[in-house]
């Protein structure tokens, strides 16, 4: 937000240094970020001066050039080439002398410097207006007044406005100094902490007289809760036309383009009070009736910028007996806003809701001063104040009369919010004790009124402008930043313990699991917990009554909270691989929401995601890609670096998935993986496979320190190794090929390994080929061939009548 200390001194008579003011600003909350300088006139017309011409004569090598003398003060005449058809002996002109800086209508400097033109020197340069940016005129050089005198710099004469202005980085909850009177409400409650009196001056209302009431405009507010308050007047013969130089001043320094007297006054008014404005005209109010209503989803509206809108049914409208006119508090309708044929006005000032208003902003991608200013929250105490001092700088720059009666609709008036303030919570919060008397002087300072006192502490009334003070931190906080939080001394003692905390917090398991993920070539992404309604809709695992909606959504893209981890994860890969980045292994730790029908519900996440290959392409081995049992055994390294082993794998029938598993432990689901369904990665523009693992982390984290370790010690006989080449059935899983060989031999038997699989034309149909491993050991002793064989023709017997294998 941009502050002029020209206009900010209208309210405080102070004559402090720039940076001075700069510093308690920014000590009383309000931040200044930079500081810049703002001439009326671009580079302050330094170096030009008025001067005389003493003679004026045809140039001798060009026909439409005057080869001039002119008097420019104490130095002696110089000798100007000048090409301009209005030139004359005996008038009085604006001259650059040489080595003044000129600036383009693009901004663009340039030098005069001595040359010559056509074999004649020149010494300067005569001005038109536009060449020293006072106007737009180029048909002749200007013509000044006759009784100046030789020499006076030019920007006497036109009184160019030198500025100050502050860039203050306004938080969101200091809605009361989003003006100048705000700003410099706030600077005099600082001067007063400094012993320094300022009276802060107001704008004057003595001028409001209402002419007539020839001109009425009737109000509506259908809703109320969504315009508490509405006021509007009438103006008529007025005359449309550019805003005097003070004006114009004003808003070129704080960065706004002046438009018209009547817009620039109600504009003007915005940035000096916080207080929006809109003007109507008031020969295009079709009834001549004001209606503040919503209208039906779909109704069309074109606004100010041309552009035609499709209106929701929450946003509210400024209407007429006919038609809507304006998008309350966001943005003005191509059809009613002021022309320069406008002659009467409905002047409008209101108070708006400010979820309605933020609402309406977003969803049509409009961010204007006004609704910057209804979002966050006006003084609704301000609103018939405004309207009257817009009303009387209207009269005073455009003439007209004002045509009827103020309308108020107020309703519901608003209180000012009471708090009770404890004299121990303010020295608990700020660490010492402010004397009391200096704490009633800060709050009188602010506006807050102590309307008791007792023992322990004291009733406040907070003045409604004060839209986020609302509690007694809030109060403390407003104290100590007038008080000064560099006035707080810091105590010389440090006094601190050491907590015992369990190896098993949260914190401590995740930086040991992202470590290790680190180590085997993932990286660690933090995505938005935001997330679009749309991706509800790719997978029956996520529904839309279980969507945690957003209240005020900054966009339709980021609406709700989000039901899974998964969608986060491949906007990264799909933002990775379109540029280039194909290769993936990340992780992220982060939560869902869930809205069930009696409660909300937050769930911890681990998920995982692999696509592409596992390495870069090397000349040293061949590219391998990632695939399922590469991300198993990812899976399976994190519960067993966590103690938890006693792992059982399922089917999974979650629609996220064209094939997976679900790993459980004691009857909890810990994490679910595979390979993720191709219709939702060609929703994310992804072309190739990607793998995807979930941990339930709350889960995990419930049975870690459940989990004992047990030691043994390696055994010191060897293990046996022996292979079975099965023909099986279709159907056949390795799953049970697994767990028959486990229930047949419980002792000897230690591992069960699939390392090939072979289905082909040389095989009977409806046949497939498994290669298994079985690993042998005896812990006591040797194992000899006798026993080897023995267990082998179990197993062998054992799958020819369970499963009907035959060995090739």
């Amino acid at each position: 937000m941009q502050i002029s200390y020209n206009w900010l001194k209208q309210f405080l008579k102070l004559d402090w240094e720039a940076e001075q003011t700069a510093e308690l600003l920014t000590d009383l909350g309000l931040e200044v970020e930079g500081i810049s300088q703002f001439e009326s006139v671009q580079g302050g017309l330094k170096g030009v001066v008025v001067g005389e011409v003493l003679t004026c004569v045809q140039h001798p090598n060009a026909d439409r050039l005057k080869l001039t003398t002119v008097a420019i003060g104490n130095e002696a005449p110089v000798q100007i080439v000048c090409g301009a058809p209005n030139v004359d002996a005996g008038q009085k002109v604006p001259v650059a002398t040489i080595g003044t800086t000129l600036y383009t209508a693009e901004g663009e400097a340039w030098t005069i410097k001595k040359g010559k033109i056509r074999g004649e020197e020149s010494h300067g340069m005569i001005c038109a207006e536009d060449e020293l940016g006072l106007g737009e005129g180029h048909d002749g050089i200007m013509i000044l007044d006759a009784a100046l005198k030789v020499g006076t710099p030019c920007s006497e004469v036109f009184e160019v406005e030198n500025d100050i202005i502050f860039e203050i980085g306004l938080t969101p909850n200091r809605s009361d100094a989003m003006s100048h009177y705000g700003v410099a409400r706030d600077l005099r409650a600082g001067l007063r902490q400094r012993e320094i009196e300022k009276e802060l001056i107001t704008p004057p209302l003595t001028n409001f007289k209402i002419t007539d009431r020839s001109l009425k405009i009737d109000v509506d507010v259908v809703d109320n809760a969504l315009a508490p308050r509405y006021c509007g007047i009438t103006l008529s013969n007025l005359i449309v036309e550019p805003s005097p130089d003070w004006l114009k001043n004003r808003l070129k320094a704080i960065g706004l383009t002046p438009k018209n007297n009547l817009v620039d006054a109600t504009n003007y008014v915005l940035h000096e009070l916080g207080q929006p404005l809109h003007a109507f005209d008031a020969t295009k109010i079709k009834g001549n009736k004001i209606v503040v209503k919503t209208l039906p989803k779909g109704t069309k509206f074109k606004t100010l910028d041309g552009v035609e809108r499709e209106l929701h049914e929450e946003d509210l409208m400024i209407c007429d007996a006919e038609k809507p006119m304006c998008i309350a508090g966001v943005f003005g309708g191509e059809y009613s806003g002021v022309t320069e044929e406008t002659t009467a006005i409905f002047l409008e000032s209101a108070y708006f809701n400010p979820v309605s208003i933020r609402k309406s902003a977003k969803r049509h991608g409009l961010n204007t001063d006004a609704s910057f200013r209804f979002e966050r929250g006006i003084d609704i105490e301000n609103v018939e104040l405004a309207l009257r001092r817009a009303a009387i700088l209207i009269k005073e720059i455009a003439g007209g009369d004002i045509t009827s009666e103020v309308v108020d609709l107020y309703p519901n008036k608003v209180k000012p919010q009471e708090v009770f303030l404890s004299f121990d919570k303010i020295d608990s919060l700020l660490g010492q004790e402010i004397p009391r008397d200096k704490i009633k002087d800060i709050l009188s300072s602010l506006e807050i009124k102590v309307m008791n006192v007792t023992e322990s502490g004291m009733g406040l009334m907070v003045p409604p402008y004060r839209v986020d003070v609302l509690r007694d931190v809030d109060v403390i906080e407003e104290i100590l930043r007038v008080f000064g939080y560099n006035n707080i001394s810091i105590s010389e003692k440090l006094t601190a313990s050491i907590a015992p905390t369990s190896k098993f917090e949260d914190h401590k398991l995740q930086q040991i699991i992202g470590d290790q993920l680190a180590a085997q070539g993932f990286f660690e992404i933090m995505a938005n917990s935001l997330t679009s309604p749309d991706h509800t809709q790719l997978t029956d695992s996520h529904t839309e009554e279980q969507a945690v909606t957003m209240l005020n959504p900054l966009s339709n893209d980021l609406a709700i909270l989000r039901q899974s981890m998964l969608f986060s994860g491949l906007e990264a890969i799909a933002y990775n691989s379109n540029r280039k980045n194909q290769h993936l292994k990340l992780f992220e730790f982060g939560k869902t929401y869930h809205q069930f029908t009696s409660k909300r519900e937050e769930q911890k996440h681990l998920s995982l995601f692999l696509t592409g290959n596992r390495q870069e392409s090397s000349w040293r081995q061949a590219d391998r890609k990632s695939d399922f049992f590469y991300l198993k055994t990812v899976v399976e390294n994190v519960l067993l670096r966590l103690g938890i082993r006693d792992i059982k794998m399922n089917p999974l029938g979650k629609s996220d998935f064209s094939e997976g598993i679900s790993l459980t432990s004691r009857k909890k689901e810990l994490a679910v993986l595979g390979l993720v369904q191709k219709g939702i990665t060609k929703h994310f523009d992804i072309k190739q496979e990607v793998l995807y693992a979930d941990f339930n982390w709350d889960n995990v984290l419930a049975l870690v320190s459940k989990e004992d370790i047990v030691f043994s010690n390696i055994s010191k006989y060897p293990e046996v190794k022996r292979d079975f080449a099965l023909l099986l059935d279709d159907t056949v899983t390795f799953k049970a090929v697994h767990d028959i060989a486990f229930q047949t031999e419980q002792k000897m038997l230690t591992d069960v390994n699939l390392f090939d699989v072979y289905t082909g034309s040389k095989l009977p149909k409806g046949k497939k080929s498994y290669a298994v491993s079985f690993t042998l050991q005896n812990k006591q002793s040797t194992l000899t061939d006798k026993q080897i064989d023995k267990i082998m023709g179990k197993l062998q017997h054992k799958y020819e009548t369970e499963l009907g294998a035959e060995l090739r």
